[in-house]
This record gives C-alpha cells, structure tokens and sequence, in this order.
C-alpha cells in the first residue's frame, strides 16, 4: 500500500513537472471525472507546491452523460455550452496549462443512437474551435494522463477478480509511464532525448512520401515539402517545455491532404466517444476517404467521417515501433492514449500547424493553401502490425527502408 501511495505522488508529481511543467503564478485547469477526485487533489496539491496561482477543477460524470443521451432531447445534442468554452479560451489567452484526466469507461456510449454521438461532436468541435488551436497549436502547455475507473478496468482485465481490476490497471500505467522507476522525471528526460533523436533524423531526410505495406494495409502517404516531424516534448508560446501525452513512444507530422492513395487495417480497436469501432478498413483516394468497412461500430465509425468536410481526411502519421513498452505488454487498453503509443496510427481530422513551417502563423484559409487539413475533429487510430513494412521516398524517387516487421529499420 505504502508503494502504490508512493507511485500516485510519483504520477501526480510527473503530470505537473514534466506534463505541462507548472510556472510560478500560473493556473492550471484540469477536466477529469469525479471518480478520480482523490488523485485529482493529490495534481492540485502537488500544483499548488509547484508554484500555481489557481487551479480550476471542471467535473465530468459517466452516469450524468449516459442519462443524457439517454434521456434528454435531440435538440440538446446540437448546442454545447459557449460559456464553457469562452472561459477556456480566457484561461489560454491569460497563459493557463491546461491537464486532461481521462477515465472513461470504453462501453459508455454502446447502444446509444449514433445520430447523437455525431451531432455532440460536431456541435462541441465548433464551440471549441478557437480552444483547440491553443491546444493543436502549442501556445499552452497541455498534458493528457489516465486514472482508472472501475468499468474501464473491467473492460481490460475481464477475467480478473473484480476487487483486483482496478490495481492491475494502474500497475499497467505506472510502468506505460515509467512511474514504477525509481525518478520517473529523470527517465522521461532520458526518453524524451530517444524521440528527438529520431525527430531529427527525419527532419534531415525530408521525405516526399511514405509507403505502407502489411496485412490488409497498401497506402502511400505524400508529406509537405516543408513538413516538420516532432515528438516527445515541445515548447509553448512563451518557451516552457512540456510533454502533451503521458506515455509518448510516437514521432509524426502531417500528411499533404490531397495526398493520401491507397486502403488501410485497423490493428486495435478505436474508442470513439464510448463507442468501439473494431478491424475497420479505409479507403482513400486523393487524400478524401472514399470507403469504410468495419466489424462492429461502423454506423459511428461513417458519421464520424461525415463530420466535416476535413473529417474525410488524415491529419496526423505517426510512428511508434512494435517493439515498444505498451506494444510488449500485450495489453489492450481501450484507450486511445495508451493504445496509439504501441502501434504506428493515423488521425482523421485536423492536422496540428505545428507540423508544417510557419504553421502556427498561419489562419485557417493559408493552412489549407498548404495542404494542411483543417476539421472540428482529431481522432487516433491504430495502424501498425508486426509484419508492417514502411519505405521512405525520397524527392528524387529513391526508395528507402524506414520500417521493416513493425520496427525501426535505420
């Protein structure tokens, strides 16, 4: 018991150092769900110890949202509230980190009419609009952890006894976020000089293309000419370093919108809004998505698509090799935060302007100008197999090996 205290101080102490790197006199505002209220206190404590000026808490409840779309009527799905995200835009222009505790249980939404789902997110993308290019941008430090609920660890360890499920699942993330190491701060340094190592790499070689290739997957990415590869940490507008997701295995830029040809497989599955899609196939053409197959979810999975106009294409490749922590544990979260950090996966929807020269200058209009997609929405999915082959382009047609069985090749 005394080492698992011992491990929350460690995550909560990770979230506010290395996360979104508290300043003095900064605010922090936190969004989690009220069944994470005693580890929420520990961040906020730990905040406060830090330096902060104010920590401000919004509360979210499975139950409360369940019974809305349950119960409450069509029109309520088409609004979000625009004090909310007024007062997050206020907090950003005013320099506030910004942490996002996630625990949501993956079913939470099975069975609910997909109509619904498609309308909350088109109306909440829109009210956050202005939000969100902080966030894609990085004038804010921001940061996304987890803390497990009760059905979310049900849902891993199923064949669990109950009264371990949720111990497991926390086992899993302090070691997917080198929490159980003796200075999670000094290892996440340490890991976060690998991943630049490789963002430099690949800004070096300034890839036209990259070639997929593995089970039910053939797809050539086209990349800007002047795209940017980033991974690990960043700096916000005013210079502080901060880490976005913990854990972080990936390196990515932006796909050329127009530039996406071919069809690709699923791997795992996609947690959308508590719903999940399961071993779905999509297929593009000139970057558009122009068909979409899959087991279980696929009305969402095609609403989801119909979003926007942007929600019809890729705005994120990322890498990540099979042969990596979350990847070894054989563990499958159900939850995108853990789940794209084993496995090379895409995004659907926005493109983040921090991926292309000059792009966090650029209005909406010159984003797309420059082949950078631009959507309400941006949604992870899970690519990378074991037998997953990626070849790099070169501009003069040369073709070279990035990836062979899942992992790096260079």
């Amino acid at each position: 018991m005394a080492n698992f205290q011992r491990n929350l101080e460690k995550y909560a102490e990770l979230a506010v150092k290395i996360g979104v790197n508290i300043q003095e006199k900064q605010s922090l505002y936190i969004s989690a769900s009220i069944s994470t209220v005693e580890f929420v206190r520990l961040v906020t404590k730990k905040a406060y110890e830090a330096g902060a000026k104010n920590v401000h808490v919004e509360w979210g409840d499975d139950t409360i949202t369940r019974m809305k779309y349950d119960l409450a009527p069509d029109d309520a799905f088409k609004e979000f509230p625009l004090w909310k995200a007024q007062g997050r835009e206020e907090m950003a222009e005013d320099g506030a980190a910004f942490l996002s505790i996630t625990s949501t249980n993956p079913d939470l939404l099975q069975g609910v009419n997909p109509d619904r789902v498609a309308a909350a997110q088109k109306a909440q993308g829109k009210a956050l609009e202005k939000f969100r290019n902080y966030i894609q941008s990085d004038k804010v430090s921001w940061t996304v952890i987890a803390v497990p609920s009760k059905e979310w660890a049900a849902k891993v360890f199923p064949d669990a006894k109950e009264e371990e499920q949720v111990g497991l699942l926390w086992n899993a993330i302090f070691k997917a976020t080198r929490v159980d190491l003796e200075d999670p701060v000094q290892q996440w340094q340490e890991h976060d000089k690998t991943l630049q190592a490789r963002v430099k790499f690949l800004n070096e070689k300034k890839y036209k293309a990259l070639h997929y290739t593995a089970s039910n997957t053939d797809l050539t990415i086209e990349l800007p000419t002047n795209h940017i590869w980033l991974g690990g940490g960043g700096k916000n507008e005013d210079g502080t370093y901060f880490i976005a997701n913990i854990p972080t295995e990936e390196v990515f830029t932006m796909p050329l919108k127009t530039g996406v040809n071919g069809y690709v497989s699923s791997s795992k599955p996609f947690n959308y809004r508590g719903n999940l899609i399961e071993n779905f196939t999509l297929t593009f053409e000139n970057g558009k998505i122009v068909d979409c197959k899959a087991e279980k979810g696929e009305e969402t999975l095609k609403r989801l698509i119909e979003t926007d106009e942007g929600s019809h294409y890729l705005g994120e490749v990322a890498l990540v090799p099979h042969d990596s922590p979350i990847s070894n544990s054989n563990i499958i979260f159900y939850n995108t935060l853990f789940d794209e950090n084993a496995s090379n996966h895409l995004a659907i929807g926005s493109a983040y302007p921090t991926c292309i020269e000059a792009g966090t200058t650029m209005d909406k209009e010159e984003l797309e100008k420059n082949g950078v997609n631009t959507s309400v929405l941006h949604e992870d999915f899970m690519v990378g197999t074991a037998d997953m082959d990626i070849d790099g382009l070169l501009p003069d047609g040369t073709k070279e090996p990035l990836f062979r069985n899942g992992n790096w090749a260079i």
